[in-house]
């Protein structure tokens, strides 16, 4: 064999060629360490992304985000960060816009009693913020928007009044102010409406007495809306006349049952 090829052959040779020149072997030995090192730090990054806890959201890129999401009309996913900046970051400067965000994105996705209680707890957090006559009228509102049907119980009705006199009341000068007069009168008129639908409901049973109470009381309570207090007078008038026939044969079959039993007695 010639002398070059068994050099190349020999590991026992103290070089190597190598592409025609000569490398120490011990440098073998480092390549294959080298790119170990390498792969191992390029590898840390993989190992992050899938075992290493992501860092947080800070609440500028929480806040951003439920904007950017109300902006987009994805209520439920703005709902998402705006409760997640209120739980984290509760003395963020950027929580107190976050919290009525909160409310309006319970609005605007219509789950009306979360709403209202996300309103009612910023007014209880800030009582003097600027947009209170605001949160009252959304308070209001989301009561208003609880009453789907006639049939209904009319107690969301009541809480509903009861905020949309506070803003005409409390802020005249409000923005909401002048929204208010007329969601009164359509309150006040679902109110009336609901009492109206209770006592027809008795009428229809001929339970004359209670009839009689119910279309009184909206008479005399809703005489501001005239077709309604015209309507409940000309039903109470016929309700009583009918729960007084009604006591007179009562009271006329006891007294002839009271003789007839002297009589089988005697």
């Amino acid at each position: 064999m010639h002398d070059s090829a068994r050099r190349i052959l020999d590991p026992r040779a103290g070089n190597i060629l190598f592409s025609g020149k000569s490398v120490n072997k011990t440098s073998l030995v480092t390549i294959p360490a080298s790119l170990f090192f390498l792969l191992f730090l390029s590898g840390c990054g993989v190992i992050d992304y899938y075992f290493l806890t992501p860092p947080e959201d800070t609440a500028q890129e929480l806040a951003q985000a439920g904007f950017e999401s109300m902006e987009a009309k994805d209520y439920r996913q703005a709902i998402t960060y705006f409760t997640k900046l209120k739980d984290r970051f509760p003395f963020s400067p950027y929580t107190t816009a976050a919290e009525l965000a909160l409310g309006d994105a319970y609005f605007l996705s219509e789950q009306y009693e979360a709403a209202a209680q996300t309103y009612l707890e910023f007014e209880s957090l800030h009582p003097g913020h600027e947009a209170i006559p605001y949160v009252l009228f959304q308070i209001g509102m989301s009561y208003f928007n609880e009453f789907d049907t006639i049939d209904r119980p009319a107690d969301n009705l009541e809480l509903a009044l009861q905020y949309f006199t506070r803003v005409g009341q409390s802020y005249p000068e409000s923005a909401q102010a002048k929204d208010v007069r007329p969601l009164i009168e359509k309150t006040r008129t679902h109110m009336a409406e609901h009492e109206l639908y209770v006592a027809d409901f008795y009428w229809r049973r001929g339970k004359y007495g209670p009839a009689w109470q119910r279309y009184r009381s909206v008479a005399q309570n809703f005489s501001d809306i005239p077709k309604i207090a015209e309507y409940a007078q000309r039903q109470a008038d016929f309700a009583y006349y009918r729960h007084q026939k009604d006591q007179s044969g009562q009271e006329r079959e006891e007294r002839e049952g009271s003789w007839k039993r002297l009589l089988d007695w005697l």
